[in-house]
């Protein structure tokens, strides 16, 4: 049995929703692991828990269609450390688009840093609809894949699943407009004030 390094490589990660799937993994995969969340301090401390590891684990959200600023530096600081791993890398990522496949760039942007440098690539989950589907009924189709996930992982097989709420672009839309005007409205703000570009007042 393996030991796996999970790494939170999200910007807000004590509150993400990458925590509540590092939650979900570990209740199904049967490897003893570490959560780390990274900030700007702690990038050695992380790499040097890496050299022990047989799995690295990064759960993210997209940001602008690609890896959030947080995961970037950390993954930019790896030729500042002398090691070279045996680690295999899999990872989950999230995006608060309907369709999974908007996650693929930030895919292609981890396997490209395994290639470049020594990592194996293993395997991945996109999640579509991210920000929302952990509330909502459809929550066991997302449970159902990390699962997946988790046992591909432990037995050594390579897989790159991806899940999203089975609903149409328009009644997404419908909803997710829905949803965050009734979050303004708690926090004080009105649609009107939402759409302005002025976000400092």
């Amino acid at each position: 049995m393996g030991n796996m390094l999970i790494i939170n490589g999200s910007p807000r990660a004590p509150k993400s929703n990458s925590k509540q799937y590092i939650e979900l993994f570990q209740m199904y995969s049967k490897q003893p692991g570490t959560r780390v969340s990274i900030t700007p301090k702690n990038h050695r401390d992380i790499w040097d828990s890496a050299d022990n590891a047989s799995d690295i684990l990064f759960v993210f959200p997209l940001y602008a269609d690609g890896l959030p600023s947080t995961l970037l530096n950390f993954l930019k600081s790896y030729d500042a450390f002398p090691y070279r791993y045996t680690a295999a890398v899999h990872m989950i990522v999230n995006c608060g688009f309907l369709e999974p496949e908007q996650n693929a760039v930030a895919v292609k942007m981890m396997q490209l840093f395994c290639k470049e440098n020594g990592f194996s690539f293993g395997s991945s989950l996109c999640i579509g609809s991210g920000e929302a589907i952990l509330g909502t009924p459809f929550r066991f189709l997302v449970k159902r894949k990390i699962k997946k996930l988790a046992r591909a992982i432990d037995s050594r097989q390579t897989k790159n699943l991806s899940v999203t709420m089975p609903l149409s672009p328009k009644t997404f839309v419908k909803a997710s407009t829905n949803y965050w005007i009734n979050l303004a409205e708690q926090n004080g703000v009105t649609p009107e004030e939402m759409a302005t570009m002025d976000i400092e007042n």
